[in-house]
């Protein structure tokens, strides 16, 4: 089994036994079908109270418990109303300045690669499997694909294409490497490691003086949604660019626009 897939499967089985671990100590049922909703309930409460966990996690953990039931036969335990309510916290994003003193303190690869996660909104396993097939340069896409050989699908198992604009386009034309993959390792391979990327991106903003701690990778993916929610792009095109299964996954970036050009709006309205 390629080594991406096995380790997607071996996260996917610790999240599941450690949701069943909770119930099991939470629950000391013997026999699945004697389950009711108050074990549900009850499962819940033991998580926010005893383990101290947020409802993130609680709704999360359940949902893992909910999904291994019906699996075996045991569904339909809880009422509408059953909800696990959590906050959603607005989703981060770079701004202008932030990104000018990071693209300035990158060498020539390093910049294309955050170019590259900053223009077309790649998660970072994405990104790490995109060939050169998967570019079209004169049409100005980038198109998400199976790899069969590396194990690879992407996450919705919907394949997808996104636009890029001139800029990235330019840049690709320079990034050429003899290899199938757009941004291999030293030995070809898939660049799977997003410790080492992630240690990079915070080494470039070391460089650049401004604050390690304020990034991570996934962020220029959230700043890649803002920004052309901002600019105008409808959410149905922003959700099949950004391969989201559901519209309220896009819509969490709907943010409020900010900075001086909103200051200059609000001071217009009351001149």
């Amino acid at each position: 089994m390629p080594r991406s897939k096995s380790q997607s499967l071996q996260r996917t089985l610790s999240a599941y036994t450690l949701a069943l671990q909770n119930f099991s100590n939470s629950c000391h049922k013997a026999r699945l079908g004697d389950i009711t909703r108050q074990d549900i309930m009850e499962f819940v409460r033991y998580m926010r109270e005893n383990l101290r966990l947020t409802d993130r996690t609680c709704y999360n953990r359940r949902s893992h418990l909910l999904t291994f039931l019906k699996a075996n036969g045991v569904e339909k335990l809880l009422q509408k109303t059953d909800k696990v309510r959590f906050v959603l916290s607005e989703p981060e994003i770079y701004d202008e300045e932030q990104l000018a003193a990071f693209f300035s303190a990158c060498d020539d690869s390093e910049r294309v690669f955050f170019e590259f996660l900053l223009m077309t909104g790649f998660r970072k396993k994405e990104a790490a499997f995109v060939e050169w097939r998967d570019v079209d340069l004169k049409a100005g896409v980038i198109r998400v694909t199976a790899k069969a050989k590396y194990g690879f699908r992407p996450k919705t198992y919907e394949e997808r294409e996104v636009p890029i604009p001139d800029k990235l386009i330019a840049s690709l034309k320079t990034a050429r490497n003899g290899s199938d993959l757009l941004f291999p390792t030293r030995n070809d391979t898939p660049r799977r490691h997003r410790t080492q990327l992630l240690d990079l991106c915070k080494a470039i903003a070391q460089r650049a003086k401004l604050n390690p701690g304020d990034f991570w990778l996934h962020k220029f993916r959230a700043t890649f949604a803002t920004m052309h929610l901002q600019a105008g792009v409808d959410l149905r095109t922003m959700q099949s660019w950004m391969g989201h299964k559901d519209l309220e996954s896009t819509m969490r970036y709907l943010k409020p626009a900010r900075g001086k050009g909103v200051r200059e709006r609000v001071n217009a309205t009351f001149a």
